[in-house]
Order: structure tokens, then sequence, then C-alpha cells
């Protein structure tokens, strides 16, 4: 995958509308009304963008040739027409994390935490792409993107609750959970699922 820069500018404009942000560790983001998301670099948010986070796709980490063959089986793409609703998570993780070495992070990441096979377990309800900004100096390291259709709202719960009782997430230091749904007539779904799992993040 050819590395690309992308940029989420949260504000008042933007095809994604906000309808909840949970602040599970470390500082709060400033609170938005909606997200737009362009593929490029911005250096400052728009005029009407509150705050600006990028990242970039790249090659992924700590991923065997088996695991990969089987992500690019069954990943589906984003931009499907049923997946109205959709969650950005920033994630940034200790200094400790970042002083182990590679194969440190991969053995607390797949052999320990089951990260990969976690994962696939809910391939191809969720849709996911990963963007890296640890490199970029951005005030997290990485930025989690989740779409999905209404029905699978429950099961998006199940995967990102499993995930966060994992050794891994013992080095996350910070960490926002942005629920956003698209402005059409099946965002009325998604809402009512988002408030059904809403206390799952209390």
């Amino acid at each position: 995958m050819t590395s690309l820069i992308h940029s989420f500018v949260g504000g008042t404009t933007g095809k994604w509308r906000v309808e909840r942000v949970s602040t599970l560790t470390g500082p709060a983001l400033p609170p938005v009304q909606r997200l737009a998301i362009f593929d490029g670099d911005h250096p400052a948010p728009p005029a009407d963008g509150v705050w600006l986070l990028r990242g970039v796709t790249s090659y992924e980490r700590y991923v065997h040739r088996a695991e990969r063959s089987a992500l690019v089986a069954r990943q589906p793409d984003l931009g499907r027409p049923n997946a109205t609703c959709a969650a950005l998570i920033p994630i940034k993780k200790s200094v400790v994390w970042w002083e182990l070495t590679q194969d440190e992070r991969r053995m607390i990441f797949e052999e320990r935490s089951h990260h990969i096979t976690i994962g696939l377990r809910y391939l191809p309800a969720i849709a996911r792409r990963l963007y890296h900004s640890h490199d970029l100096g951005e005030p997290f390291d990485f930025l989690t993107w989740f779409e999905y259709a209404p029905a699978d709202a429950e099961v998006f719960e199940e995967l990102v609750g499993t995930l966060r009782q994992t050794e891994e997430w013992t080095y996350v230091e910070r960490e926002i959970d942005i629920r956003l749904v698209v402005e059409d007539s099946l965002a009325r779904q998604c809402e009512d699922a988002i408030d059904l799992s809403s206390h799952s993040l209390r």
C-alpha cells in the first residue's frame, strides 16, 4: 500500500455527524458537530475546523504473511452503502511501548493479545483502516477508523470491548471513541443502535 496522508477535521461541516464522544483515557478533544475526511495533508484546520488529526496509510506492522492473506481475503472495502455508522478512535501508547523492540511488540500484539485473531472474527461485518501518526509528530500514535451497518452495532461494541481487555491496551495512555453517522434515511437506525450500546463505555 502506498503511503498517503489523510486528514480528519472535526468542526461544523463534513459527511459524518458526531453522535457521541467518549474520552476513555487521557485528555479530551474539544467537542465538534461533524467530521470531514480529506486525502492529503492539511497543515492547519480549515476555517470551520476545531481540531485536525493526520495519519498515514502504510504497510501492516506485526503481521505475518498468512495473517495478512487472511485479512485481505475477508476485509471489506470502506464506503459500503449500508455502512452508515462509523467510529474514529484515536489512540496514543506509552513511552514504554515504543521502547520495546519490534519483536517484543509483536509478542504482546498477537501472541498474547491476539489482536489480529480477534479482528478476523468480526470480518466482513466491520470495515477497518488504520492510520499511523506516531512519526508525524501528532498527538496520537494511531487513528483507527471503522465502518459498519446499524445491524452490526452490537457486534462492533463486542469487538472494541474485547480488544480493550487485552494486555496490549495496558500500554494505551490516551484513547477517545468518536461515534458517527451519515446524514441519510438510514442514519436514524444507527443512532438508535448507538443509544442502546452507550452503556458499554460508561
